[in-house]
């Protein structure tokens, strides 16, 4: 549970561009922004089956997000991930 706690706190920290701060997360249909960049995908087990996730980063602040593409959950849709690393 601390752990969980530990990454909450730590996504929160997260300095995010104007159009990043505007996406609605868990809301399946909400929109991206232009400057998300598509990565891979991936394949999950659900209570309702399997759902695809799609793994984006932010071009502008590099912020990473997944987008579950869950047609039974309306509560599916964009998560924030992280950060994408930075250079040294």
């Amino acid at each position: 549970m601390t752990q969980d706690n530990d990454r909450a706190s730590e996504l929160k920290k997260i300095e995010m561009c104007d159009a990043c701060a505007g996406i609605q997360r868990n809301w399946r249909k909400a929109p991206g922004h232009v400057e998300l960049t598509q990565g891979d995908n991936y394949k999950r087990e659900r209570e309702t089956g399997t759902v695809t996730i799609t793994r984006y980063v932010c071009e502008r602040c590099g912020t990473n997000w997944e987008y579950e593409n869950d047609k039974k959950n309306m509560h599916a849709g964009w998560s924030l991930t992280g950060r994408r690393p930075t250079k040294n």
